[in-house]
């Protein structure tokens, strides 16, 4: 697929396209109160408007519907699920050529996938945002917008499922991982080039579900599996070690959740490569397979844990989202 530094707008030749720029808050909507925080404060017509002006007579309109301004560390399943159905209706229009989710990188990854999952149309979906504030005087996110417009209305992002287009670089959601704090290249991937989407699942509301995450270290007893099942946890998602191991205490820990049908998924804290069971022992990976816990192949634990509360709201076994 062609990098969108290598694209340019379109022109007049090609045919009228609609794209339409679903504005959520995030960095790139975020301005600095006179208290010195950052706080999204830019509506979706400002932060779209100076975007829009590079595409006048290039046949490609760009609609803007503002969805909410928050900051994506507070992002919830709820605010998932209303993201997911603002994609679905915009794309019931025939005149829409693509969409355009404007988010905060707290947290994109996770509703990507979550779009991802439940995407059944060959439009492109593709988020974006900033590292650096709107009122930044080198503030990445007009550029990222563009792009990510430019890609949208590209032909060959279709049929491939949602994408984040951020520091020049386009990446399936599917694999995605935010791996810089600060710097302009935001996003990398531990999936492949072109990763393989399980069949699309028709959206489910994930508002409700409990998928919890741990932590494993060296010396990790069971006691916060055990307190996740004694709040009614509906699915775990382990950061293990290595490949996919955790000590023999929280092995145990984690049979116990298995027994009582409460699936387990584990992922590693390690930032590349795949997770895969090879060894023994109470905590080791290929034991933990044995007593039916899934590896999270290439995904890490943001994106494993919806792709497990996704499984849990609509019945599938999580292998099959994996």
């Amino acid at each position: 697929m062609t990098s969108p530094a290598d694209v340019s707008a379109p022109t007049d030749q090609q045919p009228a396209k609609a794209i339409v720029v679903l504005t959520t808050g995030g960095t790139i909507a975020c301005t600095h109160v006179p208290q010195g925080e950052l706080l999204p404060t830019v509506s979706g017509e400002e932060l779209v408007a100076p975007v829009r002006a590079r595409f006048e007579g290039t046949g490609t309109e760009i609609r803007v519907q503002e969805l909410t301004r928050m900051d994506s560390a507070s992002m919830t399943f709820a605010d998932i699920d209303e993201i997911v159905e603002a994609v679905h209706t915009i794309l019931e229009d025939d005149t829409v050529a693509g969409v355009v989710v404007t988010h905060g990188t707290d947290s994109m990854e996770e509703t990507a996938i979550a779009v991802d999952t439940f995407h059944n149309d060959p439009r492109p979906v593709v988020f974006t945002g900033a590292q650096r504030s709107y009122d930044h005087p080198e503030s990445d996110g007009p550029g990222n917008l563009f792009e990510a417009v430019v890609i949208a209305a590209d032909p060959s992002a279709r049929d491939i499922g949602a994408l984040i287009v951020f520091g020049h670089a386009v990446l399936p959601a599917r694999g995605a991982t935010k791996w810089h704090t600060s710097d302009e290249l935001a996003f990398a991937t531990n999936g492949p080039e072109e990763p393989t989407r399980p069949l699309p699942i028709v959206p489910h509301q994930l508002d409700g579900i409990r998928v919890d995450t741990i932590n494993a270290y060296a010396g990790a007893s069971g006691d916060l599996v055990d307190a996740a099942i004694a709040a009614g946890t509906q699915g775990i998602v382990v950061e293990a070690m290595g490949s996919g191991n955790v000590g023999s205490a929280m092995g145990a820990a984690l049979g116990r959740a298995l027994e009582r049908d409460i699936p387990v998924v584990i992922t590693t804290r390690v930032p590349r490569g795949e997770v895969f069971g090879a060894y023994g022992g109470a905590g080791g990976g290929a034991t933990l397979n044995a007593k039916g816990a899934v590896g999270s192949t290439y995904f890490r634990a943001p994106q494993a844990r919806v792709l497990l509360a996704i499984a849990v709201a609509t019945g599938h076994h999580p292998a099959t989202l994996f």
